[in-house]
């Protein structure tokens, strides 16, 4: 059996990881509840915005805008394929980097010329021997609307110059507040079943629209909204489940460590038990022996 100072070493070494997986898991708390109430806070910009896009196409189903166009002439092998791959920039959080990295590597094994946009510094070094756009280095740490543009400016430039034919992201969703699920979003080019399928209120005044100076201006202003509104929730999506991936992980740290210590401190009783009766033997013993002699 261990002896005493060791199982008590080992007792306050646990309860010291203890303390810091339970502050680990009041920040991820802290973190989640912002992260979700950003996206609470935007979320009806942006569907108002799909709205308009199934309006106008509702009202001129022959309109035909680059930003639909499949580009059905491409071979399979030699169509370019980009994907926005958010990751964690640090692990800790159960399965959720893996998850992730695990949907891409199903992408990229499509036929197809793979190029990479990762967000996250352990998507970075995964991927690091695959065609990574180095210059797309973006923290996952508390998604802004400023960089969701940006990555959209990106995106939808590569896309225009036919440097890019489809466009995902890969990134995780939040079921509730116990499930996430990774998942690969079409960005690229937009789908017209996506828009036709919205859900209108039923007393919705269905008007004749006019659209000033033409429908394709209208698009090409709205269109690169709606993109950038997409990339802005998949990365508060994303830093929102990372948070509550560590969340569950570091509620899993804590009870395995109370477990733990629970164990611990049955042997320490043990040991300690059996050293007072050590001691007990040996003061008996030795008032035996005097005895004797006496």
């Amino acid at each position: 059996m261990a002896n005493i100072r060791e199982i008590q070493s080992r007792i306050n070494s646990v309860k010291d990881t203890m303390k810091i997986t339970n502050a680990m898991y009041m920040i991820s708390s802290s973190k989640l509840t912002q992260a979700r109430k950003k996206l609470a806070d935007t979320e009806p910009y942006f569907y108002a915005l799909q709205g308009e896009i199934s309006r106008i196409l509702r009202h001129l189903p022959e309109l035909h805008h680059s930003y639909f166009n499949k580009r059905e002439n491409i071979p399979a092998e030699e169509r370019k394929i980009g994907s926005i791959v958010i990751t964690a920039d640090k692990g800790l959080a159960g399965a959720y980097n893996h998850n992730i990295v695990k949907l891409e590597e199903e992408i990229l094994s499509k036929p197809g010329q793979h190029k990479l946009f990762v967000v996250g510094e352990l998507g970075r070094h995964y991927f690091a021997k695959k065609d990574v756009d180095t210059n797309f280095r973006y923290t996952v740490q508390k998604p802004t609307m400023h960089r969701a543009r940006d990555i959209s400016a990106v995106i939808l430039d590569q896309f225009n110059n036919h440097e890019l034919d489809e466009v995902y992201v890969v990134y995780t969703r939040m079921e509730n507040a116990v499930q996430s699920e990774a998942e690969v979003l079409k960005l690229l080019p937009l789908e017209r079943g996506d828009f036709g399928e919205m859900k209108m209120p039923l007393n919705m005044y269905r008007e004749e629209i006019e659209l000033n100076p033409s429908p394709m201006d209208v698009m090409n202003s709205i269109v690169p909204s709606y993109i950038n509104g997409m990339i802005y929730g998949c990365l508060v999506e994303a830093y929102a489940s990372e948070h509550n991936a560590r969340m569950m992980a570091m509620k899993s740290a804590t009870d395995s460590a109370q477990d733990l210590i629970k164990d611990l401190s049955i042997l320490y009783n043990r040991a300690r038990q059996a050293a007072i009766t050590q001691e007990i033997t040996e003061v008996c013993a030795g008032a035996r022996a005097q005895q004797k002699k006496s």
